[in-house]
């Protein structure tokens, strides 16, 4: 095949192809007529060894040395590709392996190997890369651990890339959200649908103030807690204040989460009156606590037992788990 149908096939640009070739070797074993360039299926095969190491965080320059090897050679060369190498990462001197801008073009900093690996995938505009990435990282950590080590950085780098570079790099911020969201939900369907609770205790109610459409912390929230088998009932970005305090009195939640990225979103006064909503019988009527979670909001001034902030998708997880317990019935 012709180096654009490659690139295409790859999810690269021809630029890249020509770069490997010109500072790996990476080049078609045969040219046609000494200028043509011709990707037989060996070669084909080769490149997709070098884009499948690269995207799991080795270096470009080692992956050419690994991808020129046949095969099975490469698969026993030290540095497989997939899931082994994100298995050998699950230690705590692993969560700061690696400083360097991964060959992505942004600004990582000290990174797990498997965000470097997804930012090369997000970068070069490889979808199902990316999703396999996200998808190792869940499994062979968790969704708590993945987030804050591989996703999130990943998003931030690119966040600080699309400032700093105009509009070039948001369509790789969108493609990397996207995926980011699937595999949350994924998770927590997962887990909602396996999980054993045990006698059913109220949900836990999730969601975005009014205005507020930044809901990946909060999916990340709900896969970790589905994942400890708490009930969980979100409601997504934008909910409008009515809506969630009438979801208050049907449902008597155990606690409300309102997370909120900007300063505009984080209404505390309407925060108030949803820890204020009461539910229940006439006379045994009760109310459900909020939870502040996210950068927007500021503490509440007025001390409020009902409202309290929380600075870290940890402490949210305990202080939601420790509320849900405490409201289960008794077996």
């Amino acid at each position: 095949m012709t180096t654009g149908q490659l690139a295409r096939l790859l999810g690269v640009s021809p630029t890249t192809l020509r770069s490997w070739d010109r500072r790996y070797g990476l080049g078609p074993a045969v040219r046609a007529d000494g200028r043509h360039r011709r990707w037989s299926p060996d070669d084909v095969a080769m490149m997709r060894r070098m884009c499948g190491l690269t995207a799991t965080g080795v270096s470009p320059a080692e992956a050419a040395r690994l991808a020129q090897r046949p095969a099975r050679d490469a698969d026993t060369a030290g540095v497989p590709g997939g899931a082994p190498v994100l298995a050998a990462r699950d230690d705590e001197a692993g969560a700061a392996a690696c400083h360097a801008q991964a060959g992505s073009g942004l600004p990582l900093g000290r990174v797990r190997l498997e965000c470097r690996g997804l930012a090369r995938a997000a970068v070069r505009m490889d979808g199902l890369e990316v999703q396999q990435r996200l998808r190792e990282a869940v499994t062979a950590h968790g969704p708590a651990l993945a987030w804050e080590e591989v996703m999130a950085p990943a998003l931030r780098a690119v966040g600080r890339k699309w400032q700093s570079s105009g509009e070039r790099y948001v369509e790789i911020e969108h493609l990397l959200s996207w995926h980011i969201s699937a595999t949350l939900r994924h998770r927590y369907v997962e887990s909602a649908a396996h999980g054993d609770r045990g006698p059913l205790a109220p949900p836990l109610v999730l969601a975005c103030p009014a205005g507020e459409y930044h809901t990946l912390p909060f999916e990340a929230l709900a896969a970790v807690l589905a994942d400890d088998g708490l009930t969980v009932l979100t409601l997504g970005g934008a909910v409008p204040l009515e809506a969630l305090m009438s979801t208050v009195q049907r449902v008597a939640p155990a606690a409300v989460a309102l997370w909120s990225q900007t300063r505009p979103t984080a209404d505390l006064r309407s925060a108030r009156r949803v820890a204020a909503a009461r539910w229940g019988v006439r006379g045994a009527r009760s109310s459900s606590p909020v939870l502040l979670c996210g950068p927007g909001w500021r503490s509440p001034a007025d001390g409020s037992a009902d409202l309290r902030q929380v600075k870290s998708l940890r402490e949210a997880v305990r202080v939601l788990t420790e509320l849900q317990r405490r409201s289960a019935p008794v077996r």
